[in-house]
């Protein structure tokens, strides 16, 4: 198989949760938001030079692959895993750079004034991550063999969880601070007994 038929057999696929199309690169701040979320989820690639109909276009210059690699490793924090391939097809050259998922979460991506925000995949869309996944990761990371301690506060959350709850109505039904809510659903959702949905553009979260 050669690199016009590869290129056309992952073209096929469209965009997913795990692909991305990139017409070019004019921004590595922008670029960096799309690692962010493939690192923090299941991975993938971004097909660089692809436009979003599935054309080849081809990236123009050395300037684009330098931004590449600034998305990567300046605009994201810790730096992301990232393995650059190039293809050649129709006259055109196409770069597939693969991020895996990181063991490090959250990958923060950098905006220029040195914000910053996680993003995760959903999809074919880049999403900023709710509190309750930074929370989550933390509490993913250090809870490797531990058990649920079903406390007071834990209870009285679970008792107010009525259907499907945005955070801040599950902070308002609790009478709970904002960062304790958002504790207890990182831990919940690590036992499985708190899932989430993402839906009309907002994070929701019922029981189990």
């Amino acid at each position: 198989m050669d690199d016009g038929q590869y290129l056309k057999r992952l073209i096929r696929e469209g965009e997913h949760q795990q692909q991305d199309f990139k017409y070019r690169v004019a921004d590595a701040c922008k670029l960096a938001k799309s690692v962010s979320a493939f690192a923090n989820t299941d991975g993938g690639r971004l097909l660089i030079g692809v436009r979003d109909d599935g054309h080849l276009s081809g990236i123009r210059s050395e300037e684009e692959i330098y931004m590449m690699h600034q998305a990567a490793y300046r605009y994201c924090k810790p730096e992301a895993s990232i393995k650059f391939d190039t293809f050649h097809a129709e006259g055109r050259t196409i770069v597939m750079a693969t991020i895996p998922p990181s063991d490090k979460r959250p990958v923060y991506a950098l905006d220029e004034s040195g914000k910053r925000l996680a993003y995760i995949r959903l999809a074919d869309e880049n999403i900023v991550a709710s509190p309750v996944f930074l929370a989550l990761w933390r509490e993913s990371q250090r809870s490797q063999g531990a058990v649920l301690n079903y406390d007071d506060s834990i209870r009285h959350l679970l008792d107010s969880m009525k259907g499907k709850q945005t955070l801040n109505q599950i902070v308002r039904s609790t009478k709970l601070s904002r960062p304790k809510v958002i504790t207890l659903l990182a831990r919940l959702i690590h036992f499985n007994t708190v899932k989430w949905e993402y839906t009309n553009q907002q994070f929701l979260f019922s029981l189990a």
